[in-house]
């Protein structure tokens, strides 16, 4: 297949599935090894750093009117030393304790365990497993709360779970919906608290990347065009989801989500049992 259609591929599969609780992680992993794509560049470092850079541009495109007034927010309480009443300054705030697990231990486990689920088969299983997690808090969540009656420790619980999604297979977005969930967010309050702290994460792991690629980790010349076709893919695909995600979850459990999960783990595994499989 032309590396430009891959390329165009992989964009808007890390689009959708960043924002779509399915794992953009395993999917990036999944699609190449099913279409029996092995080129270098398309599998690199460097086409992955573009591929997130392109979701974060989704997320800024889509959530500007939050930023322009969380930031000033934010800053104006620590101005004042105070977030009183302003749900706004606590919306800032509850971000920012949101943001503190993946920034502490990010950095620490993400090529260990990268490392370590990176084989479909595993890649399978987590799919499974975050399945689970998505349907049970779904249903065992009270799903009455909006995003600005959460508490601090709801927002560090939901923090700290999504750094299990350091693990291909669980999902950023379902994992941190799911926490959002059981925390008695509403879908779509989960969803939209989940995608605007999506936004420093996503900055913070391309910067980190990034930091990889200067340090010559790439080990492959970046191709420009294939570049431009998959940054640009991610970024439209990914403001997509995030509108289909916030106008389906306002009415809409998250069953579908957990069936497909479950539906490309069998779809694997029984490519990995066929004759032909490994």
């Amino acid at each position: 297949m032309d590396l430009s259609i891959q390329a165009l591929i992989m964009g808007l599969v890390q689009g959708l599935t960043e924002f779509i609780p399915v794992s953009s992680s395993g999917h990036l992993i999944l699609v190449p090894w099913a279409m029996g794509w092995k080129d270098p560049f398309i599998d690199s470092l460097a086409f992955s750093v573009m591929l997130h850079m392109g979701t974060l541009l989704a997320l800024i495109l889509y959530f500007w009117r939050d930023w322009v007034t969380l930031i000033p927010a934010g800053l104006a309480s620590i101005r004042d030393r105070s977030i009183g009443d302003d749900p706004d300054r606590k919306t800032a705030w509850l971000l920012v304790v949101a943001t503190i697990p993946a920034v502490l231990v990010g950095p620490l486990l993400t090529d260990t365990i990268e490392s370590w689920v990176r084989d479909p088969a595993p890649v399978a299983l987590m799919l499974c497993v975050g399945a689970a997690i998505l349907w049970l808090a779904d249903r065992w969540g009270s799903r009455v709360r909006e995003m600005e009656s959460m508490t601090f420790g709801g927002a560090l619980v939901i923090g700290v779970a999504q750094v299990l999604a350091l693990v291909p297979g669980i999902s950023r977005s379902g994992i941190s919906i799911a926490a959002g969930l059981l925390e008695g967010l509403n879908r779509e309050a989960a969803a939209r608290f989940s995608f605007l702290m999506a936004t420093p994460v996503v900055a913070g792991a391309g910067a980190w990347e990034a930091l990889k690629l200067l340090k010559g980790e790439a080990g492959v010349h970046p191709q420009a065009s294939l570049i431009v076709i998959g940054f640009v893919a991610a970024a439209t695909s990914g403001i997509l989801a995030i509108h289909f995600m916030l106008a389906f979850l306002r009415k809409q459990p998250v069953t579908v989500f957990v069936v497909y999960r479950v539906l490309a783990a069998a779809a694997v595994f029984a490519i990995l049992l066929s004759p032909h499989g490994a």
